[in-house]
């Protein structure tokens, strides 16, 4: 019954709804025309009513393609462009992500002028940063100095980045999926099926582990990257080596089921679909992804613009909030009031980071790449700043990062456990996530100092089960904002210390001790 009632209100809303809103869009005609601000309050209204109903209609078709649909459209005949929807939308047997067409979150907002402001708000700030470092540096120097030698090196050795990067990308290009083939085309007519699939997955472990694993960070703790050099690489690392995980993970349940069924079907998708899948700003394989009829590099140029525009903002958020401050603290003993100080002092610098970082890769990165690849499911987050628990935050913040941690360790580890440790997955959901991102933190920075791991597993698992779903209303919303506020300043005040304690207080020959120990708790220059 429930199939056939999202059947009925798909096929029926989406040819009813949809012609109305568009006949509601008809201009007045001019004896009968509406003051201005009211005309503009009606085109935003009517704006923010077609994107309800259009995602309302994507939802309906989502579950209905979720349920099963091989009998209803004989009962609720659909137009073919409904049915192009549903095939697009029904993910193969055993595969739960959908993947549809719908624009994302912002991009909708932006379209509503009282939203735009608050973007126009944040470009005056950048504005009068600018402003403010060329006055201050004009006084100073008695010229303007316009050399951004903070970005120049944090990028450095760019060159070295490069090549790495083609290297880790051109192997997971060509290793993954000639191990796949070849298994696949071994397998189904091997006596020897176990030993077969382990000799492949022990190979593809040790090229994971030394060609994705051991490479760059060998050339990162070689070579002294700075940290934004750092930080492409490792990221890069990670990436590839969950989106190779992706490929393997969606293919081989794939073969062995086409084996059982003894057909002559082909199981390894073409080499065309793995190429797009890795460009593709998704960490979920599909053979196919619902497309945009075409590119639209009007808005390519405007979202890479905006990502160059956010690293000149970060430049000039630690120029001005970060590097005064911590340099003069760096300078004192550690103590209980400085650390205070320091974490408030850190709370703005670091919420307005975590904006750009928010900005910048999920909202621009991502739908540039989207679009010059037609990708159309541009859901790479949701309204996270609505979140009243943080156990929403975590789904909504990086959609694309959350997937594939509840389809390949939460979901995987209850399958292994024949769903009785529901705790426990969770568990190793926060653990893996937490172990990762200390990881990218501590090679990228140079020194082991757990803060956000200790976060991640301590606070972030108790607000998980405290702030949970069933926390509604505003004071929910402001106790997570005002969490998340505070960890902000936790996490910029302690890293930053612990950078410059590093450079004013270097150990010539370190122990291992010291090498774990942190070097703001001891320094003194």
């Amino acid at each position: 019954m429930r199939v056939l009632a999202a059947h009925a209100v798909a096929g029926g809303l989406i040819r009813w709804f949809r012609p109305q809103t568009r006949m509601a869009q008809v201009p007045i005609e001019p004896q009968e025309r509406c003051p201005a601000p009211v005309m503009h309050l009606k085109a935003d209204l009517m704006r923010q009513f077609d994107t309800q109903v259009n995602e309302f209609m994507d939802s309906l078709i989502e579950e209905s393609a979720s349920l099963g649909s091989s009998h209803v459209s004989t009962v609720f005949p659909l137009s073919e462009k409904e049915k192009s929807k549903l095939r697009v939308t029904q993910p193969p047997q055993g595969q739960s992500k959908q993947f549809v067409i719908r624009r994302s979150l912002l991009d909708d907002l932006f379209e509503v002028n009282h939203i735009r402001t608050i973007y126009h708000m944040f470009i005056a700030l950048l504005i009068l940063f600018i402003f403010s470092t060329l006055v201050v540096d004009f006084i100073d120097e008695g010229r303007l100095v316009l050399e951004f030698d903070l970005l120049v090196y944090a990028f450095g050795q760019f060159p070295l980045v490069v090549v790495t990067w083609m290297c880790m990308f051109l192997s997971t290009l060509v290793v993954p999926y000639v191990l796949l083939s070849v298994w696949a085309n071994v397998y189904p007519t091997s006596n020897h099926q176990g030993l077969w699939t382990v000799l492949a997955g022990s190979l593809l472990l040790l090229y994971q582990g030394l060609c994705l694993g051991f490479l760059p960070t060998y050339v990162v703790l070689k070579n002294g990257l700075p940290p934004a050099s750092c930080f492409i690489l490792i990221l890069e690392q990670v990436r590839l080596i969950m989106k190779a995980h992706s490929f393997i993970r969606e293919n081989v349940p794939r073969v062995r089921s086409l084996e059982r069924s003894k057909t002559n079907s082909v199981a390894v998708p073409q080499f065309t679909q793995y190429i797009y899948f890795l460009f593709a700003p998704t960490l979920i394989y599909r053979d196919n992804y619902p497309r945009n009829p075409c590119i639209r590099w009007g808005y390519v140029a405007i979202q890479f613009s905006q990502v160059l525009g956010c690293l000149f903002y970060a430049y000039y958020i630690f120029v001005r909030l970060c590097i005064p401050q911590f340099r003069s603290i760096s300078m004192q003993l550690f103590d209980l009031r400085a650390m205070v100080l320091c974490v408030f002092n850190s709370i703005l610098p670091g919420v307005l980071v975590l904006f750009l970082a928010f900005f910048a890769f999920l909202h621009c990165w991502l739908n540039a790449f989207a679009e010059m690849l037609r990708f159309g499911d541009r859901m790479f987050y949701k309204d996270w700043w609505n979140s009243t628990s943080f156990a929403n935050y975590y789904r909504t913040w990086n959609v694309v990062v959350h997937d594939w941690l509840y389809y390949y360790v939460y979901r995987d580890f209850l399958w292994m456990t024949q769903k009785r440790f529901r705790a426990a997955a969770m568990l190793v959901v926060f653990t893996v996530s937490a172990v990762v991102h200390e990881y990218v933190l501590a090679i990228c920075f140079g020194f082991f100092y757990p803060v956000l791991f200790c976060l991640f597993m301590c606070f972030g698992m108790v607000f998980n089960f405290v702030l949970h779903d069933r926390r509604k209303g505003p004071i929910w919303n402001v106790i997570m904002w005002t969490a998340l506020f505070l960890g902000q300043g936790v996490l910029i005040c302690l890293y930053s210390q612990e950078w410059y304690a590093q450079r004013f207080c270097p150990i010539q020959e370190p122990s291992f001790i010291d090498l774990l120990k942190p070097r703001s708790w001891t320094c003194s220059p």
